[in-house]
């Protein structure tokens, strides 16, 4: 009996060797895993830090050309108002006389869907 005894407690004593042994590896792969993300984390802030400045490069050297880009376009406007003026003012007599002639000149007449009731 004592025989069985001491052997259920070998039993115990190692089921709670293997505990401690499962816990600690759960711990060091938590350890792991927290320490591979918080490496993934930095990596991430440097890749971002990196494209923010390239972008900022990028974008100062396009704005360096921008001023003139701006006045261009200006003009350009500009230039296309002035022609929609002049075309207006060109072809506003003839327009109102077409709309005029339109509006004035009403020949009334039977819709074809129109049927007589009978």
């Amino acid at each position: 009996m004592a025989s069985q005894s001491q052997g259920i407690q070998q039993l115990l004593q190692a089921e709670k060797r293997a505990a401690e042994k499962v816990a600690d590896a759960r711990k060091r792969k938590a350890r792991r895993l927290k320490q591979a993300k918080e490496e993934a984390q930095m990596e991430v802030e440097q890749y971002r830090r990196e494209r923010e400045q390239e972008f900022q490069s990028k974008q100062q050297a396009a704005m360096g050309s921008q001023g003139n880009l701006s006045a261009e376009v200006e003009q350009a406007t500009r230039h296309q108002v002035q022609g929609m003026q002049s075309s207006q003012q060109k072809n506003r007599e003839r327009v109102l006389a077409q709309l005029l002639g339109m509006v004035c000149d009403v020949r009334p007449q039977v819709h074809p869907n129109y049927r007589i009731a009978a």
